[in-house]
């Protein structure tokens, strides 16, 4: 059924003349991520699934028919309205925790429908997000799972004492490093196994 599904996606991409890398930009995603579904190694669940749909103008129903259950591995988000600042830090992500799940954001209401529907274990949220701040974000989620950790992203330090009042794991200055996230990950208030290499 993987195979099925991972056909399916390649068969509707190819027809859309769409190179993965082009694919995982509108997804917000990794190369790597598509390329995984698309070899059957890892499923996209139903929010992603819709996402797809729509990035691939195609009937949902026609990738759910082909998708089962996603498997077990961590859920991880990061929430920015800069797309590029995405495009940039969700590889470095990808590099220290390569069994989870990640995908990014740039809307916060996208990321509290995705926190309703999945189990998120990591969420990199921005302080700064348009009219929504991540502060505020980082609450919502709490409620729907108060075993998220949250690390935030900003470029600007004034913000980190507001950001240890909402219960967050952490706290990054941007731009972000592979070594600073690896820092971050030892100090999660819930640790899960995310596949790095000082996990």
């Amino acid at each position: 059924m993987r195979i099925l599904f991972a056909k399916t996606l390649r068969n509707l991409r190819i027809n859309k003349e769409l190179s993965q890398r082009e694919l995982a930009e509108r997804m917000y995603v990794t190369r790597s991520t598509v390329a995984r579904w698309e070899s059957g190694s890892r499923l996209p669940d139903a929010v992603m699934i819709s996402r797809l749909a729509k990035c691939l103008d195609t009937d949902v129903n026609i990738l759910l028919s082909a998708a089962v259950e996603s498997d077990d591995a961590q859920n991880v988000i990061m929430v920015d309205d800069r797309k590029i600042f995405l495009a940039g830090a969700l590889p470095i992500l990808e590099e220290v925790m390569p069994n989870a799940i990640i995908t990014g954001f740039t809307r916060p209401s996208e990321a509290i429908e995705y926190a309703k529907a999945n189990r998120i274990a990591l969420a990199f949220l921005d302080i700064e997000l348009g009219k929504t701040n991540g502060l505020d974000l980082c609450r919502t989620l709490l409620t729907i799972n108060p075993r998220t950790n949250v690390v935030y992203l900003t470029a600007y330090i004034e913000y980190s004492f507001d950001a240890w009042s909402t219960g967050a794991s952490g706290f990054l200055l941007k731009p972000i490093a592979t070594e600073n996230v690896r820092a971050q990950l030892k100090n999660l208030r819930y640790p899960f196994s995310f596949g790095g290499a000082q996990d």
